[in-house]
Order: structure tokens, then C-alpha cells, then sequence
């Protein structure tokens, strides 16, 4: 098997089905195999696929295993070379699975990467980071981020310096949608369930270059990514209670204490 193409849903049917519907208009040259997980939807999700989608694996969650979770049934499943793991508000244009799938077949050091993401007006959206460090969800969640220092400091961390117009290694990406080997995979283990959500891209990117698998941004590879990231909306101080912003901040302690505080801790 070439690829495999995971799809997470949780309640959201109608995206599912146009991005399946994507995937099918894209004519891949590949053995593929498409998996949806569904995340215990609780609506009618499961009966519809597996009543129209009989070229589906469908893989039901008895229960929201979040992101991490979610995905990691589906990659306990896959059998493919490469695994594509996609978000259903995602529109991948043209040649970009094609694109991303030929740059690693020739860059055997690359064990992750990502395409350029757009948002529905074709501007860019910044989906490659540098490393944070303690200052991320203040800067990504309140008030602070639209100081000058959180400017600075939001602008570096999203590598707005650059044009985002070549390939380029990078530090860590947001994984809306990731082409990911295999066999690195096998080696560096399965996302950190730990987080239910937010950081487990950053967790899993830095345990892919610790076990020196190289991540990669692929400007040559282009995706309309329909959503925008709650934990990255930040309004006054509210934005830290409110339930994204505390997911996001549970999540950031279990970063903090895995990768800032305890450095020698790459597991």
C-alpha cells in the first residue's frame, strides 16, 4: 500500500463528505487506502458513512479520544508507505498529496512533512513554527499578544520573516494536514495521548527530530484550510477561561514540564 488518508471527524458529517468527495476528484496514482475515525460523534456520522462509503475503513470511537487519540486508531490501522493525516476542513488543491508524496520518496531523511496552508481568500495561513518557550499561551491566548513584545515574540514564533514561498526545514507544523513516513512512525511512536488537545504537533515534531527524522515545510504543496484555530484567538484575559483556552493551557503544562523544564526528557 502507498498511502493511507486519515480523517478525524467529530460531528462534522458535512465536511467529511466534501472532503472525501475531494480526495476521490483528485485521481491519486497511488494504492490508497482513505480511514475515518469517528471521534463518538453522537449523531448519525457512523450509519451514514458506512451506508454510502463502501470503500471506506471506518474506525467508531466509544468515545472523544480527542485529536491525538483520535488519529492514533486510525494509525494503529494504516498500511500504507506514507500516511496522510488530514482534517476535514481541509481542501487539498491540485497536485499537492502528489507533490509532498514525491518529496519524500526522494528526501529519505524526512519523516514529517506539510504543505502551504491558505485560507478561503487565498491569503497565507502560518502553519510552520519555531520552538516556543514559557511565554506561548499568553502571548497566543490574552491581551498580551497585541503588546509590541507580543508582536515580536508571535511574529518569530510563526516565522513571519520569511516568505513561506520555498521549502524550507522547520522546527514544527500544525498538523490540519501532515504526510508522515511510516517508518518513522515505527520508531518514534504514535502521538502523546496525553494531550486531548493542541501541542501534541509540537510533542510529536520534537520527537521526530530527536530521533533525527528531519520535518519539513512544503511550499510546493498547496491546501485551503477552511478553519480558524481557536487557541490561537486571543481576547483579554477571558481567553484563557474559556474552554478552548483552558484545554490549550492543560496542554501546555504537559508540554512545559515534558520539553522546557526537563530537557532530558525525549520520550
Amino acid at each position: 500500500m502507498d498511502l493511507s488518508i486519515i480523517i478525524l471527524n467529530y460531528k462534522t458529517l458535512g465536511l467529511v463528505k466534501n472532503c472525501l468527495k475531494a480526495i476521490e476528484d483528485l485521481a491519486l496514482p497511488y494504492q490508497y487506502e482513505i480511514i475515518v475515525v469517528d471521534n463518538n460523534s453522537g449523531d448519525d456520522s457512523v450509519e451514514y458513512l458506512r451506508e454510502h462509503y463502501l470503500n471506506v475503513k471506518l474506525i467508531e470511537s466509544s468515545k472523544n479520544l480527542g485529536f491525538a487519540g483520535g488519529n492514533n486508531l486510525g494509525l494503529k490501522k494504516a498500511s500504507g508507505k506514507y500516511i496522510l493525516i488530514l482534517n476535514p476542513d481541509i481542501l487539498i488543491l491540485s497536485t499537492a498529496v502528489q507533490t509532498m508524496f514525491d518529496f519524500m520518496a526522494r528526501s529519505p531523511k524526512v519523516g514529517l512533512c506539510g504543505p502551504k496552508l491558505k485560507n478561503p481568500d487565498d491569503s497565507l495561513q502560518y502553519s510552520c513554527s519555531r520552538w516556543p518557550d514559557w511565554r506561548l499561551p499568553f502571548y497566543r491566548r490574552t491581551f498580551l499578544g497585541r503588546t509590541k513584545k507580543g508582536k515580536l515574540w508571535t511574529d518569530n514564533y510563526l516565522m513571519k520573516d520569511w516568505n513561506h514561498n520555498s521549502n524550507k526545514k522547520v522546527d514544527a507544523l500544525y498538523f490540519a494536514c501532515v504526510l508522515v513516513r511510516k517508518s518513522a512512525i515505527n520508531e518514534v511512536g504514535l502521538l502523546d495521548e496525553r494531550y486531548f488537545m493542541y501541542m501534541e504537533d509540537l510533542d510529536w515534531c520534537r520527537r521526530f527530530w530527536q530521533k533525527n527524522w528531519e520535518v519539513w515545510y512544503v511550499a510546493e504543496a498547496e491546501a485551503v484550510h477552511y478553519h480558524q484555530r481557536e487557541s490561537a484567538v486571543g481576547r483579554g484575559v477571558k481567553g484563557i477561561f474559556r474552554k478552548a483556552g483552558r484545554v490549550h493551557m492543560q496542554s501546555w503544562i504537559r508540554y512545559y514540564f515534558k520539553w522546557i523544564k526537563n530537557t532530558t526528557n525525549y520520550k
